[in-house]
Parts: structure tokens; C-alpha cells; sequence
């Protein structure tokens, strides 16, 4: 009879890319969820002639590729909203989002058990520490939806346990005993941060304290859309009033939810295609209002996020000739993008996490001075503010990168052998 601990996958669903691994002779076996692939992008397509969903970077080829249908990305973090449970005509079908998640989630236990070998009834699952940091209610949701899908997709048996603890059990490393660190853990959608301590040899880390909050890379993305892509289309600009002088601003929903990775699948309606036409007919700038509605028409949403992901991407890196590129929408259409202008447009991201640290190192009762090592983890942890935000607020520490991309799934591998976290029970 196999043991539970040979029936247990730890599974990252991360907002834009997850991971799976299993804890084999007490050591870490990455399993792979698409060939030469460490991670799976968290997305989905649906054709829209009804066929099969595809997830991971086939949904991603299926859109680049023209194919007709919906591509869905940043599905995460949406748990915990009245949107997770609203039927869409999605696929040829209604369908709901929780029904979605739950469709990867058995996709990846599926994809796990065919390259294993194993029947993988148990999960060791991650969670950040808050899904909504400033509502309680909404946040206790979230949890109890992701825990009804994997309950749904199969899984007997759940433990969740907080990803930056999990990221401080396979990252911390060797220290000095009794020596203070902490994890800063910057994912897609939200970000957290554990405090931890040492032991002496032998002994188990020591987790201080945790805390999150609701910011990640998909935000830094959103604040940079609307600063430098949305205005090319209009955002900030002038309708004529039907009577009388003056003008009236253009509304600004249409423009958020179409720089909101979550949100822009939603935006292809008949509804939104008429408010747009009628704001062509009014625009004081009709070739920007042009452009939105060449957007909203082709649903050329999901391109533009990843030309804003990799503007953001090329500025980061130093490139001083890093631009949002929108050829999709208009011939030479784009939107330069200066390592000092994403500075400048983050810096309320940047403080963000600043003060996100500094509530952590209150809960633990320590000063910023007193942490000797930072360990960066989680894909937007690579953006050059982050490290300047942590030394900001712990000035004397070391700042470290584990694997950025699988820091979380490796030590949620190796707590499938450890007591920590907590069980999730079928409602």
C-alpha cells in the first residue's frame, strides 16, 4: 500500500505561472507540467468552435496564432470576488471561473500523475498570506474557493501552507544560529514577506512572523498601461457635449478594465463595443478613440498586456531604448518606456512594498537593522525596485535571489514531509 506521502503533489497556482513537485527519498523531484518547461504559464484558452481547453503555453500559441476563442490569464485573482462565481459565455458554453480553475487544477494533477506514474490523491498547496489584504471577509472567501477547486479537481486530502514560508524552507539556506532573515516573496498578484531565524545544527528554521499584501507584478503592469499605453488610446482625453459648450472627460472604466490582466476577457461585448463607437462619434481626439475601438474589435487586449509586460521587462533591464510596442493596434504605434519613467510611474508600487516590509518587521517585533539577509523570490521579485525597496528598509542585510520561478513549489515539496501549514477540511 502506498504511503500518503508518495500520493502527495505540492502544487504552486500562482497568479501567472505555476509549478508542481513531489517530495521523493526526503529530496525535492521538480515534475515537469510541459516539456523543458520548469513552470506552466496560469493560462487558458477556450476555440471558439467548442474544442478542448487548452492551458499553459499552448492557450498562449492559440491567441498569438489568430485562432478564434477567449484566452484567460491572472484567473487567481479573481477567488474571493461575486466574478468567480458569475456564468460566462465562455467556449460555446456558460461557464463560471471557478469551474475554470478547477478544470487546470485537474489538468495539472492529471499531467503530474501521467509523468510520475502515481496516483497523486493528496496536495500540499500554496497560498499567500492574504489573497485580499484589506478585506478580511473577501480574503476568508478566496481561500474557501481555492480549496473547493482542488476539492473538485480531484484532490482527497489539502494542506495550504503560506508560500513565503515555503519559499524560507527551500531558500534560506545555512546561516549563523539564531541569525534573523527575511523572505520577500513578489508574484504575480500579490506579495509577501516572512521573517525567520536560524537554528543551530539540526535544529528547524523558525518562522517569526508573515504578512502580505494584494500587489504584484500584475498590478506593476496595470499602473504602467494606464500611465503610457491607454492615453494612445484615448484615456485622458475630451468628448463634445451633445448641447451646449465645454467638453466632458472620457470615461476611464473601459480603459482600467482593459489594462486589468482578469478583466480584459470580460470587455468583448456588444455592450462595450457600442459604448466605444458612441465616444468615437464625440471624441475630440477620434484617431486615439479609433485605435481603442480597433482594440476592443479585434480583441487585441491580451497582446497589448504582453507588449506592456515586455516594455516593463526591457526597462527593467537597462535598455534605454524600451518602448510599449503596439504595432497590433496601429502601424508604429508605441509607447516609450525609460528605466526612469517605470521608476517614477512604480513609485506607488514602491512604497507599497516598503510599508508592507516595515508591517512585517513590526508583527515580528524586530528593527530593519537587525535582518542580515534578504531572499528575493517570486517572478517580480527580478524588478529592480524590489531589492531597492528591501535594502530601503533593511539597510545592513544581504540581498540574496533564490529560484525566482520555483523557490515556492520546492518548499512545498519538503513540507509534504513536515507538520506545517494547515489541513483544509471538505466543507
Amino acid at each position: 500500500m502506498p504511503d500518503i506521502l508518495s500520493q502527495t503533489l505540492a502544487v504552486d497556482f500562482g497568479t501567472s505561472n505555476s509549478a508542481a513537485a513531489l517530495l521523493d527519498g526526503g529530496a525535492v523531484r521538480p515534475v515537469p507540467l510541459e516539456d523543458g518547461a520548469p513552470t506552466l504559464p496560469t493560462a487558458v484558452f477556450f476555440p471558439a468552435d467548442g474544442g478542448p481547453m487548452q492551458i499553459g503555453a499552448a492557450a498562449g500559441a492559440a491567441l498569438t496564432g489568430g485562432i478564434e476563442g477567449r484566452y484567460m490569464r491572472a484567473l487567481k485573482s479573481v477567488l474571493g470576488t461575486p466574478l468567480f462565481h458569475e456564468e460566462r459565455l465562455i467556449g460555446g458554453r456558460r461557464r463560471t471561473l471557478a469551474e475554470i480553475v478547477t478544470a487546470f487544477l485537474a489538468e495539472v494533477k492529471h499531467r503530474a500523475e501521467a509523468r510520475t506514474g502515481r496516483s497523486l490523491r493528496h496536495a500540499v498547496a500554496g497560498r499567500p498570506v492574504h489573497f485580499h489584504s484589506a478585506d478580511a471577509a473577501r480574503d476568508a472567501k478566496a481561500a474557501d474557493d481555492l480549496a473547493a477547486c482542488y476539492r473538485a479537481a480531484g484532490f482527497e486530502g489539502l494542506r495550504f501552507v503560506l508560500e513565503p514560508e515555503a519559499a524560507a524552507l527551500a531558500s534560506a539556506g545555512p546561516g549563523v544560529p539564531g541569525a534573523l532573515g527575511m523572505i520577500v516573496d513578489i508574484g504575480g498578484g500579490t506579495s509577501d514577506f516572512t521573517l525567520f531565524r536560524h537554528g543551530g545544527p539540526g535544529a528547524a528554521l523558525e518562522i517569526i512572523a508573515s504578512h502580505g499584501i494584494r500587489l504584484g507584478g500584475t498590478d506593476f503592469d496595470r499602473a504602467l498601461s494606464l500611465a503610457h499605453a491607454m492615453p494612445l488610446l484615448g484615456q485622458g482625453g475630451s468628448l463634445r457635449r451633445d448641447f451646449g459648450p465645454g467638453a466632458l472627460p472620457v470615461p476611464n472604466a473601459i480603459y482600467a478594465d482593459l489594462a486589468t490582466w482578469a478583466r480584459i476577457p470580460f470587455l468583448y461585448t456588444g455592450e462595450t463595443r457600442r459604448a466605444v463607437a458612441e465616444m468615437q462619434k464625440r471624441a475630440l481626439d477620434p484617431e486615439a478613440m479609433a485605435r481603442l475601438a480597433a482594440c476592443i474589435e479585434h480583441e487585441l487586449g491580451h497582446e497589448l498586456a504582453f507588449a506592456v509586460e515586455a516594455g516593463k521587462i526591457a526597462a527593467n533591464g537597462g535598455a534605454g531604448d524600451a518602448a510599449i510596442r503596439m504595432e497590433m493596434i496601429a502601424p508604429g504605434l508605441a509607447a516609450p518606456l525609460s528605466p526612469a519613467a517605470l521608476d517614477a510611474t512604480l513609485a506607488e508600487q514602491t512604497g507599497g512594498l516598503v510599508e508592507a516590509m516595515a508591517a512585517a518587521l513590526a508583527q515580528a517585533g524586530v528593527g530593519g537593522n537587525d535582518v542580515g539577509t534578504v531572499v528575493l523570490v517570486g517572478g517580480s521579485s527580478l524588478m529592480a525596485l524590489v531589492g531597492r525597496a528591501a535594502l530601503q528598509v533593511c539597510p545592513g542585510a544581504r540581498v540574496a535571489r533564490a529560484e525566482a520561478f520555483t523557490a515556492v513549489v520546492d518548499g512545498l515539496a519538503l513540507a509534504i514531509g513536515q507538520e506545517i501549514g494547515t489541513p483544509v477540511h471538505a466543507a
